[in-house]
């Protein structure tokens, strides 16, 4: 297991005033916790506690493969209720993960435009952009998990009425168009450009075999946000190859169950199992890889900053190239027999058994002969 570095209270003690920021400062003001964990079991059950300023119930997530990147935070709404108006000088996108509703979006110049969501809708709010979210059934809650840069944003300005109170327009990110939230977009090789998604669960996506098993892959660019998301999935029976980037990927189940293993490089895997709801945050450049062992395809979806992504010179992410050749992703070949006899074993406990043959053979002409 990995070793925690610990070190004396002294040495410890020189560090204290640097292990709280303006930003948990905040985050403590607003009378919610932050959960400082690398595996949440179910966004769908996790605690929340009141949220005065705001009118819900929340809780943060910020562990450190996060901490001073980006953050989580889980947001419920009352039956028949809404949140109160806000805007950020910090971008921000969501995932509903269970009730309706709606939110509407307006700036300055007075555009005004509101969209109506259910359980599956992913979106993005437009920077600096007045928005309020409303619950749409008078029986139950509405529960949404999002992600923000705003760590960086309230360390780097530590002025919250700034932070939260500026009027300026960013007319290239929303200027009132009419279809913005009409789930439009340009598709641009594994690339959409769209600011709402209606159902992540269901949409289509494109075959990306560099990671593996005959899985489907799309990323998206939001809002015309620095951020950036993703949705994976994989065949009954198969796993995604391991591979390791920078902090702040929150990768979230939407379909399936199966298991995660997360590594720092030269120790044991440590295992996470997940179902619909789970959440795993891999620490910076531990290796993790993701294992199907349910009845049906697995997806999840991944939103993270942009510091997560090591590119190589052609701009392509180092955790989608073989390390054989410079990346960060290891090859079939190259992962331990344990990884193997441990999915077959889990596989095994539900009547059944690996469909990995076709990923193996054809992952072996392309590869070269180690040194």
């Amino acid at each position: 297991m990995a070793k925690d570095a610990l070190v004396s209270e002294d040495l410890a003690s020189k560090f204290a005033t640097e292990k709280e920021t303006p930003y948990t400062r905040w985050v403590k003001n607003e009378g919610l916790d932050i959960i400082s964990a690398h595996y949440i079991r179910s966004l769908n059950t996790v605690d929340l506690k009141p949220w005065a300023r705001r009118g819900g119930k929340g809780v943060y997530i910020n562990h450190e493969a996060s901490r001073t990147s980006n953050d989580c935070y889980v947001c419920e709404i009352a039956p028949g209720k809404q949140l109160e108006p806000q805007r950020q000088i910090f971008e921000e996108m969501i995932y509903v993960l269970s009730g309706r509703g709606s939110t509407t979006v307006w700036n300055d110049e007075g555009h005004r435009i509101t969209f109506e969501w259910q359980a599956g809708a992913l979106f993005a709010i437009p920077l600096n952009c007045m928005h309020q979210h409303f619950n749409g059934s008078g029986k139950d809650a509405a529960r949404f998990v999002a992600v923000t840069n705003g760590p960086p944003v309230i360390n780097l300005y530590e002025d919250l009425n700034f932070v939260f109170n500026t009027k300026h327009d960013f007319a290239n990110r929303f200027n009132g168009e009419p279809d913005y939230f009409s789930g439009k977009g340009e598709q641009k090789g594994l690339l959409l450009e769209t600011n709402f998604v209606a159902d992540a669960v269901n949409l289509p996506l494109i075959s990306a075999k560099e990671r593996g098993a005959g899985g489907g892959h799309i990323r998206f660019n939001m809002a015309r946000g620095s951020m950036n998301s993703h949705i994976s999935q994989f065949p009954v029976g198969t796993y995604k190859k391991a591979h390791c980037h920078g902090p702040g990927a929150h990768v979230i189940i939407l379909s399936g169950e199966g298991y995660s293993l997360m590594w720092p490089e030269g120790e044991e895997p440590r295992q996470y199992d997940w179902e619909v709801g789970a959440m795993v945050v891999p620490p910076n450049m531990w290796f993790h890889q993701h294992f199907n062992t349910g009845q049906t395809p697995a997806r999840y979806l991944a939103f993270k900053h942009e510091v997560v992504s090591v590119r190589n010179a052609q701009g392509v992410p180092k955790a989608w190239i073989s390390r054989r050749v410079g990346g960060d992703q290891i090859d079939y070949a190259d992962e331990s027999q344990a990884i193997r006899t441990r999915f077959a074993e889990s596989l095994a406990k539900h009547g059944m058994s690996p469909r990995m043959e076709e990923a193996y053979e054809a992952e072996l002409p392309t590869l070269p002969p180690k040194t």
